[in-house]
């Protein structure tokens, strides 16, 4: 049977076997984006919330046909980094927006999880690509088995992304916020507290709850105690990015700099996992690998061991720069802004409620 498609996606179906599909057929026509929503000053914290939801759910939809047609990795990350967008504008506007959309979170949880094992396969095939031609010529063909067999998982990796991208429950999920986010429930409450009121101190939290993250590195730290600052600075950078078109040049900077250190860190955690992966195969390997390829996987897993390290080194210089005049530029302009708003009423934020839940199993509760 097949499942309807929301308006915007395309449907991709493999023919043939291997990581990329030999035929396409195209299920459903591709439909405009939805027609973006400016943010300004005078919106309320809700409407701040949704017009970014609304710019999302573009970003979904134009990402989502690469995506499933696998020819460009990069379309895959963006797929997952607006997920992961989507997933902390619900996170942090949560009690400003109605209750079944908050609780839709765990649909993204679960597709975050999902979405993340053939991105990286994907970063690890391609550092395999880039460093095969270092090798000395009688060594690369060792390679060959490694990168079929990675090739494999990636392939069965994207049939279970491809499965969870055609289930009902997402494709009625997407509907539902397309309508829900271009529906009624874009009119002004009188009762919503202004985002110039709200923002400040949500950025301010999340500033300090990185600054605590990282006061807590030190030489011996553990790649699970950086990755949980690299978490930190994403949250950051996801709260300023809803309205960094309201706190104007400091915004642009602070999230420039905050890049900046994500990418960093992300470089010691992309090898960190590219090594955890060659010693998993390595410890159970499939039937077949010979014994050139099982010793090249510890040479090339000491490599990302040494990348891995090399990789804190900026880090620091890095922090500085989130911490320093940009922050304190970025603080100055909330204060301001905070200073002009009018306090918040006490009564919560509530905009026409949409079941965007009905139908949709129960996820299992990751990590984005």
């Amino acid at each position: 049977m097949k499942v309807p498609f929301a308006q915007g996606a395309i449907a991709l179906m493999a023919d043939g076997k291997g990581p990329e599909p030999k035929s396409l057929s195209l299920v459903a026509p591709l439909a405009p984006e939805p027609t973006a929503i400016p943010v300004d000053a005078s919106m309320s914290a809700g409407e701040v919330a949704l017009t970014n939801l609304h710019a999302l759910l573009a970003d979904w939809l134009r990402h989502e046909p690469g995506a499933r047609l696998g020819q460009d990795p990069e379309a895959l990350h963006d797929l997952r980094v607006t997920a992961r967008r989507m997933d902390a504008t619900l996170s942090l506007f949560a009690p400003y927006l109605p209750e079944s959309l908050v609780r839709a979170r765990g649909k993204l949880k679960t597709l975050l999880r999902i979405l993340g094992t053939p991105r990286d396969l994907d970063i690890q095939l391609g550092e395999l690509t880039r460093i095969s031609p270092q090798l000395p010529e009688g060594e690369r063909p060792a390679l060959d088995p490694l990168m079929h067999h990675l090739e494999s998982e990636r392939a069965r990796a994207r049939g279970r992304m491809l499965q969870a991208l055609d289930s009902e429950s997402t494709r009625g999920w997407i509907d539902t916020l397309r309508a829900s986010v271009e529906g009624p429930s874009w009119a002004p409450s009188a009762s919503s507290p202004g985002a110039a009121a709200v923002m400040p101190e949500l950025v301010r939290g999340r500033f300090r709850k990185l600054r605590k993250a990282f006061r807590r590195l030190n030489t011996l730290s553990s790649m699970e105690q950086y990755h949980a600052v690299r978490a930190r600075a994403k949250k950051l950078r996801y709260t300023i990015e809803p309205a960094a078109v309201i706190y104007g040049k400091p915004a642009g900077e602070m999230l420039r700099v905050l890049r900046r250190l994500q990418d960093r860190l992300g470089t010691q955690q992309d090898a960190y996992v590219a090594k955890n992966r060659l010693l998993a195969i390595a410890a159970d390997p499939p039937r077949g690998l010979p014994s050139q390829t099982l010793f090249l996987m510890g040479r090339l897993a000491e490599r990302h061991s040494m990348a891995a390290a090399q990789a804190r080194k900026p880090v620091e210089k890095a922090w500085r720069k989130v911490r320093g005049r940009r922050w304190r530029a970025l603080r100055l302009e909330l204060e301001e802004f905070l200073s002009a708003a009018p306090a918040p009423p006490a009564a919560r934020l509530r905009v026409a409620d949409v079941n965007l839940t009905a139908g949709l199993e129960r996820p299992s509760q990751v990590n984005a």
